[in-house]
């Protein structure tokens, strides 16, 4: 492994977006990267879709075999909002990333380049610029009808002082192959956006950390029914939404799978933390899972693509 130093100041957030803004989510993003960065930390983590927010609840008029205009008028809205890999906002915030001399993971509906596809994707940034996209393998039950299956950027890693950085998104990190990929990588810090406050991924995230015998770095979501905008399809689906609609649950696992902090709910914030990063070198002397804990000559994973 090359962990170069022995600490990392984080900064976990817990936020909304402005729901449904690509260009006001952008600038609230920025500002938080300023906030985080005068508190001292130096890796600061953003939720899955932070641009420009999960549509949660909204069916964008799809039934079986059919979907209706206005909830294609509703798609568009979101497309138009959805950004890309390298467009205005995200330039931005690698340009606040370089100037704050920070490293920033941060969810985004990507829109692609060339086609209309959709996908659920998270950008590392480094300071001197340097960018690695990483898109969701695979959308989650009716995601699917908003985001495509990656086609590429499977299993990107940053170089960090901390070792190398991988993000897994939400469900994502509910397929073993998945998480082997990245630990075949050697990854002491797992990063992992999403919008999942059911009280079983709690467990969820502290058997990955002894797993990988990683930081697991759990970056959850939390809005409120009442930051939905008008919409043409959705406002009967957004009426039935709790008044909360995720709770969040932001939290970080060492790699023994303790609590670094306790779990962030029901409002927003930021988890600031001091990362012990020998802890995940010490860890590995009796399990390591790609090392000599693992038997390549019994089990072989073939990753297509990197």
């Amino acid at each position: 492994m090359n962990i170069k130093k022995d600490t990392c100041n984080i900064a976990v957030i817990q936020a909304a977006p402005v729901m449904f803004s690509a260009e006001r989510s952008a600038e609230k993003a920025a500002g938080l990267i300023d906030r985080c960065a005068d508190k001292g930390a130096e890796l600061i983590v953003f939720p899955e879709l932070f641009i420009p927010g999960y549509p949660y609840g909204m069916t964008y008029g799809f039934t079986v075999g059919s979907r209706n205009d206005a909830g294609r008028k509703d798609w568009k809205e979101y497309y138009d909002n959805s950004i890309l890999a390298d467009g205005v906002e995200m330039k931005t915030l690698a340009d606040a990333a370089a100037r704050r001399n920070v490293y920033v993971s941060i969810g985004y509906s990507e829109r692609d380049p060339v086609t209309a596809t959709l996908y659920n994707s998270n950008m590392m940034i480094a300071p001197d610029g340097t960018m690695k996209n990483h898109r969701k393998l695979k959308p989650t039950g009716s995601e699917r009808v908003v985001w495509g299956d990656a086609d590429k950027d499977f299993f990107p890693v940053m170089d960090t002082p901390w070792g190398p950085m991988g993000s897994m998104i939400c469900w994502e990190s509910y397929m073993p192959l998945a998480r082997v990929a990245l630990y075949q990588k050697g990854i002491s810090l797992y990063i992992s956006p999403n919008t999942n406050d059911n009280p079983e991924w709690q467990d969820t995230i502290r058997h990955i950390a002894i797993e990988g015998h990683c930081y697991f770095i759990n970056c959850d979501m939390y809005f409120t029914k009442d930051m939905y905008p008008k919409t043409e399809s959705a406002s009967e689906e957004i009426d039935r939404l709790p008044d909360v609609v995720c709770r969040g649950g932001s939290s970080i696992i060492d790699p023994y799978g303790h609590e670094v902090c306790d779990p962030l709910w029901d409002r927003e914030g930021i988890i600031y933390a001091e990362l012990d990063m020998t802890k995940v070198e010490a860890s590995r002397m009796e399990h390591d899972v790609c090392g000599h804990y693992a038997r390549p000559d019994v089990l072989e994973l073939i990753v297509k693509g990197k």
